[in-house]
This record gives structure tokens, sequence and C-alpha cells, in this order.
């Protein structure tokens, strides 16, 4: 009877928890709409947007969740290697599933993307370059302050970059322009107070997503990064997913490679940054052995195919990137169930 009432109970949370993750990628959805909407107001490119403000706000699932499990743990509401556990594997999941099974979709929907080649120097090289300091700065089995203080350095310092260079190059003309753009100042002001409350939802709806999950580690078992990979990642990534469609349907291919090339370049450098110098990290050992790696060569794959296609992906492409999503998870549960 009283394991009856466990599992009723079990069963309660994780439905409260889907409801939380729902509440959290819809608040999130909002403030990404009204957060391009400003960016365009503003008069910068849509693949500047994509690289920096949309990538930035379509990862605050990642990045709220880890901020407020960073508290958590320095607080001690959260388990200091569960906690770490769920939004580590969240963010390099979400990372994993952005590069090939969002790509393959977002590919499919368009029938062909078209990277430039500065693009492949300038932002895709970055984002592989990122994904190896992760491995190599959580090699020791823990992300220190001071190694949160180098990736949400680098952070920083590639967006001031990326804002030199968009100043450099921009051209009003070149641009393909989002209907939902501010009409007015007013209208601006407006816009961004929706965007703070949306994701002020997004943190309230963040918090009760790890505490909800944390409860359910404890009483399933299974490995906290892998809950992460498979269920907060996924999850994660429906903004990415949602805007980069959202820009394939307006036939504007600037949004869709900024955000997915973006978000994996924010995700690692600002979510687990930021977060390990608020209360440093605990890694888990598939991370290191499986998850980063696979990222890496993910990344190394994607960007060989663009550079001997001269920067076309095309439906065969992306057959080809879905089923090393489906090969990575199953792997995954196959051989790193547990942390």
């Amino acid at each position: 009877m009283n394991e009856w009432v466990a599992q009723q109970n079990l069963t309660v949370v994780i439905v409260m928890g889907v409801a939380a993750l729902a509440l959290m990628v819809a608040s999130s959805e909002q403030a990404v709409k009204r957060l391009v909407g400003l960016a365009h107001y503003a008069n910068l490119s849509t693949a500047f947007v994509g690289m920096t403000v949309v990538s930035l706000a379509t990862s605050l699932p990642e990045i709220t969740a880890h901020y407020t499990a960073s508290v958590g743990i320095l607080r001690g509401s959260l388990d200091y290697q569960i906690g770490s556990a769920i939004v580590l594997g969240a963010n390099i999941g979400s990372d994993v599933i952005q590069q090939t099974l969002i790509m393959g979709i977002v590919v499919l929907g368009a029938g062909m993307l078209k990277f430039k080649r500065y693009f492949l120097v300038k932002s895709m090289l970055p984002m592989v370059a990122t994904t190896v300091m992760c491995l190599v700065l959580g090699w020791d089995g823990e992300y220190s302050r001071l190694d949160g203080a180098i990736l949400f350095g680098s952070f920083l310092a590639y967006t001031y970059y990326l804002y030199v260079d968009e100043r450099k190059y921009y051209r009003k003309e070149d641009q393909h322009v989002s209907e939902d753009v501010p009409t007015s100042g007013r209208q601006a002001a407006v816009w961004g107070l929706i965007a703070v409350a949306a994701m002020l939802v997004t943190i309230a709806s963040a918090q009760v997503v790890l505490s909800i999950t944390e409860m359910v580690v404890s009483q399933t078992g299974i490995g906290g990064s892998f809950i992460g990979v498979v269920t907060l990642g996924v999850a994660s990534a429906l903004p990415e997913f949602i805007t980069a469609m959202a820009g394939i349907r307006r036939k504007d291919q600037g949004i869709p490679l900024g955000t997915l090339v973006g978000s994996n370049i924010t995700n690692p450098l600002m979510a687990i940054g930021g977060g390990a110098l608020i209360s440093t990290y605990w890694v888990p050992k598939p991370l290191l052995y499986w998850d980063l790696p696979w990222e890496t060569l993910t990344g190394l794959v994607l960007w060989g195919i663009l550079w001997a296609t001269k920067g076309k992906l095309k439906r065969g492409h992306a057959i080809y990137l879905i089923v090393l999503y489906v090969v990575y998870v199953t792997l995954r549960a196959v051989l790193f169930l547990a942390d």
C-alpha cells in the first residue's frame, strides 16, 4: 500500500514537472519574440541577431536553470552532485540535439540551408572550440570558479568581437526584417517590459522544474545527467527549434543559422561559466566520456560537411544528422544510464 501511494505521489510530481517545463518553454518563447523585434528595431542584421540576441534569449531555459541551481547549491536547498548533473546534462544535451536533430529537421523543412564560408570560420569554429574548452576544463571532475571565469569571459570577448564586426559590415538593405517589430519608441518600451516579465516567469518555472527533477532522481536512481540530456535538454532546445522554423517560414536563413550555432556558444560559455562562477559544479563522468566528446564530434562532422559542400546542407545531410542523434541517445541510455 505504501509503495502504491509513493508511486501515485511520484506520478503527480512528474505531471507538475511537465507543466512547469511547458510554462518555462512558453515564457521563453514569448521573451524571444519580443527581443528579436527589439533587435530589428535597433537595425541589427538577422545573422547578428541570431548569434547574439536570439541565441541568448532562446538559451534562457538553460541559463536560468544553471543560475537557479547554483543559488540552490549555495543555499543548501539543492544537492551539489544531483543539481550539477541535471543542469550540465540539460545544457550539453540541448547543444547536441541542436547540432543534429534540430538542424536536420530545419534543413528538411527548408530544402537546403546555405552557410557562407566566413560564417564557418567566424561562428562554427568557435562553436566547436567552446565544447573543447568545456571538456578540457572539466576533465578534473569539477568546474571551479576560475573555470567559470574563463568560460564567461570568453563569452563577453566573443560577443564584443561580433558587435564590432557587425558595425563594420552591416548593410540595412541586405536584411530581411520580421513583421513583428515595434513601430515606435513607446511600443519598444512596452515590448521590453513584456520580455522582462516573460524572463521572470521562465526563472520561476525553472526553479520548480529543478526541484521536481531532483526528487525524481532521488526516488528512481536514474542519473541526473541522463534525465537532463533526454528530457530537459530536449525541452530546453524547443525555443531554438521554434525560432529557427519561424525564420525558415519567413524565408530568412540568417535567424535559424545564427540561432542554432549561436546557442551552442552561449549555452556552454554563459550558462555553465556563469553558474560555475556562482557555486562551482561537479562534472559527472558520462559527460566527460560520452556527451562532450560526442558534441565535439558532431560539431566537427557538421563543419566538415559544410566545408566540403561549400556551405550547403541538403536533405541527405539532414537524414545523416538525425541518425547521429538517434545513435547518440541510444548508446547513452545503454552505456551511461547512471552517473
